[in-house]
């Protein structure tokens, strides 16, 4: 357990048996977690899995129900103002102001961060430079594409030099080019500045990119965690899918593809199956579909993936998985932005 008198240089996050109810429902069951400094935690879960309480609660905007917490050595209970002096946090919904630039923005946080009136111009320019918003920098938000303002929150996090960052799934509805130039800057961070990232995520590709380990959280629970090598690992074969070319042939192509391995639980637009015999199974399967006369639209071999990963721990997809948004979390009551 990190010590609150630990070193200002103590950048690690520490969980033990962390809890959060809502009336009826437990939102959060009794996560232990231990990220080190310097690291890219991904949090990956479905809606409604605990991601955002989780979030929530380790920032100080949320209190625990039971469970402790320590984020850069500080009790996030009793000691939430030396926490927020220590983090940045750029959640689901992005505090800003329309009629503002991006500038404006930055030298705003500036200034309510602390940061000497001599310096804040240089770091507004810096940061604006840093997530390639320097030529947007004197335009008004409101005129901002989605993956310009994520940038901007992003930014605002960094203002005051923070040693962990929170990231609440930072490029849902991104288009690709946007989420790589985030990527590229979350990579960044960790490997030359040292920051810890803790990054929710419905993406596995994302998690997969960039995490150095993975906690996969399903109904409050975390189910798996490891590094992404390790956890695909853990399950070992390859997979082949098949999407027959004739819904009628559907049953005649479960029934060969069964020869060959063991189904996977939750495929939903084909038929698939873990093969016994790893890759080298392949070329038996597609000469028993064809000496049955099987014509199949598509067969693929697909490696063990993440998705996989969260398939065996709990019988469904992880992405596309959604449910209801978390209750009480996602939005949670603001009194300004806090950071």
């Amino acid at each position: 357990m990190v010590n609150a008198d630990s070193s200002l240089a103590d950048n690690s996050i520490v969980v033990e048996g962390l809890v959060r109810d809502f009336k009826t429902l437990r939102a959060v069951d009794g996560i232990d977690l231990h990220v080190d400094g310097g690291e890219i935690y991904g949090f990956l879960g479905p809606n409604g899995a605990g991601k955002s309480t989780t979030v929530l609660m380790l920032t100080t905007l949320l209190p625990p129900s039971s469970g402790t917490a320590r984020v850069a050595g500080f009790d996030v209970v009793h000691d939430g103002p030396k926490v927020r002096a220590s983090i940045g946090a750029a959640l689901q919904e992005a505090a800003l102001d329309p009629l503002l630039t991006g500038r404006d923005h930055l030298r705003l946080q500036a200034t309510l961060q602390g940061i000497p009136r001599g310096d804040r111009s240089t770091r507004t320019s810096e940061l604006l430079e840093r997530v390639g918003l320097s030529d947007a920098a004197d335009r008004k938000v409101k005129g901002y594409s989605g993956g310009m303002k994520r940038r901007l929150d992003l930014a605002l996090a960094l203002v005051h030099r923070p040693r962990i960052i929170f990231l609440d799934e930072p490029t849902t509805g991104l288009d690709i080019q946007s989420r790589m130039a985030l990527w590229t800057e979350v990579a960044r961070l960790a490997k030359e500045d040292g920051v810890t990232i803790f990054l929710t995520t419905q993406y596995l590709e994302e998690a997969d990119v960039l995490a150095d380990r993975v906690g996969i959280i399903d109904q409050g629970k975390i189910v798996a965690e490891g590094t992404p090598a390790e956890l695909k690992d853990e399950i070992g074969r390859p997979s082949v899918h098949a999407t027959p070319l004739r819904a009628e042939e559907t049953q005649r192509v479960t029934k060969v593809l069964a020869r060959f391995g063991d189904p996977v639980p939750g495929a939903v637009r084909d038929i698939a199956v873990r093969l016994r015999d790893g890759t080298s199974g392949l070329a038996d399967v597609v000469r028993a579909l064809d000496n049955e006369g099987l014509i199949v639209a598509n067969l693929e071999l697909q490696q063990p993936t993440l998705d996989d990963v969260f398939l065996a721990k709990t019988g469904r997809s992880l992405e596309g998985a959604g449910g209801e948004e978390e209750p009480d979390s996602v939005s949670p009551p603001r009194k300004g932005r806090r950071r």
